[in-house]
């Protein structure tokens, strides 16, 4: 048996983007385990799981909201990736393509909820 958001290629495309950032926030300064560093992950953290949620709406309406969510945490994942780049935890050439896989992902996301109507 599989969850309805398992066969979202949305879902597992946002799992390993968070995948991602949290491999690239290991490196990040111990100072910031409790800040920044939580701060991303629970963002990123917040995409797959909203469309997780959103998927067990009973409404298309209901899951259109909980996507609209999981592309703001995606929104609040690239501010705080411009945060990590200014404070010299990342460098440039990282923070766009993570900006890339972003513009990437809220597109999908879109177009799925578009499908749903």
């Amino acid at each position: 048996m599989a969850f309805r958001f398992e066969h979202l290629e949305i879902w597992h495309d946002a799992v390993l983007y968070a995948n991602e950032i949290y491999k690239l926030t290991k490196k990040f300064p111990r100072e910031e385990v409790f800040s920044l560093t939580d701060q991303l992950r629970r963002a990123v953290s917040s995409i797959s799981t909203n469309i997780a949620e959103g998927a067990g709406s009973s409404s298309k309406k209901d899951f259109g909201h909980y996507l609209d969510i999981a592309i703001k945490s995606t929104y609040e994942t690239v501010s705080l990736l411009f945060l990590a780049e200014q404070q010299g935890y990342i460098a440039e050439t990282e923070r766009v393509v993570f900006y890339q896989k972003a513009e990437i992902l809220v597109k999908k996301i879109q177009k799925f909820k578009s499908f749903l109507k």
